[in-house]
């Protein structure tokens, strides 16, 4: 294993932070794997179920069981990480632009339509070695102008090449959940599996260029631009994986999570370990399309009605608001069937404020599909 540190805002007279990876196996003998953690940096979930994967890591290398290479970077977010309001940790907004940690990462693509034109083959693996190249050089030539885009380069020029990649998140309030590219379901199904993931939420484009979709969408971009005489793969599964609630964080269940994203790995020929038995799907995958926001019609006490993880039908009460002052009390309803998967943590709300979110398997959403 080496040990990399990435400086980030080197500037003199200002602050400065420290972004560190870890590097396992060698390069070039099978699959690349990327895996971060906590780029939201007040995520914590992610940043345990790191460190356990670094010890399994550690000991899979002394024994010459990684097939490939694998890099992880167990906390991914210095900045947010020392970003402290009135004692609270701040880690989700860049304080210094307001922009989401996890936004506004540089899309290749257009880049690579231009840069791959006459280049390309029948050869589809000799197309992704290509492509690789082009998105390594694309991901170098990003003008940043403000430390936060310093790291948002950093973090992608060592995943955008990357067979696999993992981004390890947490909602506020959850039962675990992935969000992948609609053409890598078949690939990450086994993952939902292994995870014990209560929705599996499908997008071609969410909106906001976040992390997984700067790493995959560049492919299927480019299989489209380019058409079927000039086959390109679908080159990186990358899935950004919520590790249910920001409050749980345990050892039982890092260790549990760890060893699905472990298993996934062997999976895909990345690791020699022992494979287990294949869980059942808990849930299908569905549209991101097909998700329910709910929010609160006014200010009030929130009171669930019903449990993360349930099915709900279309019409069933979800939650109460009840106004202590005035006593009005308003009951929420799910207008579409699915399941009860993220909530917020909040127990008084203001009006227009998050309540849940359910995941529905019908698309009927358009625009940009994600939160802030």
């Amino acid at each position: 294993m080496q040990s990399m540190s990435h400086p980030i805002a080197t500037e003199d007279n200002v602050a400065t932070f420290q972004l560190t990876s870890y590097h396992f196996g060698t390069p070039g003998t099978g699959k690349k794997v990327y895996i971060q953690a906590s780029l939201h940096a007040d995520e914590v979930p992610a940043m345990l179920v790191a460190h356990v994967l670094r010890r399994e890591l550690e000991r899979l290398e002394a024994e010459g069981r990684i097939k490939g290479e694998i890099i992880l970077v167990p906390a991914a977010n210095p900045i947010g990480l020392s970003q402290v309001v009135h004692g609270a940790p701040f880690g989700r907004y860049d304080l210094a632009s307001g922009h989401n940690f996890n936004r506004f990462y540089k899309h290749a693509a257009a880049d690579l339509k231009a840069s791959l034109k006459d280049k390309l083959g029948a050869d589809p693996q000799a197309n992704a070695v290509l492509v690789r190249e082009h998105a390594r050089r694309s991901v170098a030539d990003w003008k940043t102008d403000n430390p936060t885009q310093d790291l948002k380069k950093t973090l992608l020029g060592m995943a955008i090449d990357a067979d696999i990649m993992l981004d390890l998140h947490c909602d506020n309030e959850a039962v675990l959940h992935l969000y992948c590219g609609t053409p890598l379901a078949d690939q990450v199904k086994p993952l939902a599996a292994l995870l014990g993931a209560h929705a599996t939420l499908l997008a071609r484009e969410s909106g906001g260029e976040p992390f997984d979709e700067a790493c995959s969408r560049l492919w299927w971009e480019l299989a489209d631009h380019f058409g079927p005489d000039t086959p390109i793969p679908m080159g990186c599964v990358a899935v950004t994986v919520e590790l249910r609630g920001e409050m749980d964080v345990r050892y039982d269940l890092a260790e549990k999570d760890a060893q699905g994203l472990l298993q996934y790995l062997a999976i895909q020929g990345v690791l020699d370990l022992e494979r287990a038995p294949l869980p059942a799907l808990i849930a299908e995958p569905t549209p991101l399309e097909g998700v329910e926001p709910i929010a609160a019609p006014h200010s009030g006490v929130l009171v669930f009605l019903k449990k993360l993880g349930e099915r709900v039908q279309a019409g069933d009460a979800v939650a109460d608001i009840v106004n202590p002052v005035s006593g009005k009390v308003s009951t929420l309803r799910c207008t579409q069937s699915g399941v009860l998967f993220a909530s917020t943590a909040h127990r008084h709300l203001l009006r227009g404020m998050h309540v849940c979110k359910i995941a529905g398997g019908t698309a009927w959403r358009t625009g940009s599909l994600l939160g802030s």
